[in-house]
């Protein structure tokens, strides 16, 4: 792979970060509040901690990659 194929995975990731936290921000559940929100965290904490796990894994291997790619 180049580095513009990294650069062009890069980008499409970040983008549908951003787009994926503006549709959470500005959907209309999120505006009216959620009066359960506080409940049930423990579920809430595990499922966000998997997500954070799976995405800096993600970033390592995409990071070795590009390091390896790099040196070749």
């Amino acid at each position: 792979m180049n580095m513009n194929s990294y650069y062009l995975i890069f980008t499409i990731i970040l983008l549908i970060g951003l787009i994926s936290t503006i549709m959470i921000g500005f959907s209309r559940k999120n505006r009216e509040g959620d009066k359960s929100y506080f409940q049930k965290t423990r579920v809430k904490w595990v499922r966000l901690t998997a997500f954070y796990v799976i995405a800096i894994t993600a970033g390592l291997l995409a990071l070795l990659a590009f390091i390896i790619s790099s040196i070749k």
